[in-house]
């Protein structure tokens, strides 16, 4: 259903699920963030839960994400009118139904893979049903740089719905630049930067599956449908023919060492490696599978992906090629706040990536509120702090740990503007496609209105951290 600014739209979900209860239905995607998670455990297959439901390490921040939010507790308000809510807000010059975006998510077939069709049908089961639902509900989609889908599709299936584009920065600045063009021209509205990527965490559940989607060409489809990209593996396949060499990479192929030729000969699990591979590239699959360009897109994917020696000066460049909005995420320290800001960063995302790049780290709860404080008594060309300068001027996004609408609105309380939902659509997703996702966040925004409504909150721009324990 649409939110329509979300106008009380927690009775609406509650009593819908109570009505269905009469007649003994009760819901296909559970309430409970924990029961969802369970049951899309038990529906996904065993690497693609590993992927999405994993964190760095000991999985010590996933937990703390989670258990940081208990510190804040919301204090309810009795005898204020609220009969008429809304979560309706405005976010970089556009109004939204409520203050809520889909995170992005990359691999995202990883969750449909077990869905009717399989594993070759899974890229067009994932991006597309994200985009139906979000459509519905006319909430923003921040469409992921490892994404199933190439970002002209999912804009499509978007239609109206606002978009943003979560960027990798790659090592080839080209690749950069034609990211950004075709983002724009896909009708997004901002770029988010996603900083606390440029190396992968330890993520122990995928390591011990040895298992990486990327190395079987799964999540890299805003690659391979680039023309940037597409000529890079060109080059990269016409320079390991020039050189004789067995392999696109460019070196002497494994299996020509005697010593290693045993751990390299043919199983299972390289035949459906390189079939991943052949099916993922454009083109057909057989034809891919007798040419090199699969694996050497791969390859190159590999090769390109990141880039660890970016500093904060490296922004200039991005705001010369782009009037977008400019977003950095993964910012946990006040200081590195400010930082994005000098140097021309339009909005802060405050982020630990869900747990998945390091182990122990602060839980993003709990960096929020210093960050925020950060960000309202930025001097900026000023040169001067006022505290209490212009709420809002600054976008502050906040993701990690958000399971429920309660955890919603301890994050807008904290000041937060806005709230990247993550995993929950996913699991969502994986328990039924479109009508899961679309489930979830109603789930979430009827839950944050009922919350609004107990709290003594009408609108979204009345909660604040008087509404909190702190």
């Amino acid at each position: 259903m649409p939110t329509n600014g979300g106008i009380n739209i927690g009775r609406t979900v509650q009593s819908a699920i109570y009505r269905d209860g009469v007649y003994g239905r009760r819901p296909a995607v559970p309430t409970d963030p924990d029961a969802l998670a369970a049951a899309a455990r038990r529906r996904m297959t065993r690497t693609g839960w590993s992927y999405v439901a994993g964190g760095a390490g000991a999985q010590r921040t996933v937990a703390a994400n989670r258990e940081a939010f208990g510190r804040y507790r919301i204090v309810p308000r009795q005898m204020v009118d609220v009969g008429q809510r809304s979560l309706a807000t405005t976010l970089l010059g556009r109004e939204l139904s409520a203050p809520v975006l889909f995170g992005p998510v990359g691999a995202l077939e990883l969750a449909v893979q077990h869905q009717w069709g399989g594993r070759a049908a899974a890229p067009r089961n994932a991006e597309p049903a994200l985009a139906r639902a979000a459509r519905d509900l006319g909430l923003p989609v921040v469409i992921s740089s490892q994404a199933s889908t190439p970002m002209e599709d999912t804009a499509a299936a978007l239609g109206d719905s606002p978009r943003w584009f979560q960027l990798y920065w790659s090592s080839d600045d080209a690749l950069v630049e034609s990211f950004v063009a075709r983002a724009e021209a896909s009708g997004c509205e901002a770029i988010v930067v996603t900083l606390d990527t440029h190396v992968l965490g330890w993520r122990t559940a995928d390591l011990d599956l040895g298992y990486l989607p990327f190395a079987r060409a799964e999540g890299i489809a805003q690659y391979l449908s680039d023309p940037v990209f597409r000529a890079l593996v060109e080059a990269r396949v016409e320079g390991a023919a020039a050189s004789g060499s067995a392999s696109p990479g460019g070196g002497d192929d494994a299996a020509s060492s005697s010593e290693s030729a045993p751990a390299n000969r043919p199983t299972v699990a390289a035949v459906r490696s390189l079939l991943s591979m052949a099916r993922h590239h454009p083109g057909p699959t057989l034809r891919n599978l007798t040419q090199p360009h699969a694996r050497a897109a791969v390859e190159t994917f590999l090769e390109v992906f990141s880039r660890s020696t970016l500093t904060w000066a490296d922004l200039a460049w991005l705001r010369e090629r782009t009037t977008l909005p400019i977003l950095v995420k993964g910012i946990q320290h006040p200081d590195d706040a400010r930082a994005a800001l000098e140097h021309g960063a339009d909005g802060i995302v405050v982020s630990n990536h869900g747990g998945r790049q390091i182990d122990n780290a602060v839980a993003s709860i709990d960096a929020l509120g210093p960050v925020v404080d950060a960000v309202r008594t930025w001097s900026g060309a000023s040169g001067s702090e006022t505290a209490g300068s212009v709420p809002g001027s600054v976008p502050v996004l906040f993701d990690s740990g958000v399971r429920t609408g309660a955890d919603v609105f301890t994050a807008l309380a904290l000041g937060a503007d806005a709230v990247l939902l993550g995993r929950p659509w996913v699991y969502g997703l994986a328990l039924a496609g479109a009508d899961g996702v679309r489930a979830v966040a109603e789930h979430v925004l009827a839950e944050l209105d009922l919350t609004m409504a107990l709290a003594g909150v009408s609108g979204t721009e009345q909660i604040g951290r008087h509404n909190l324990v702190l």
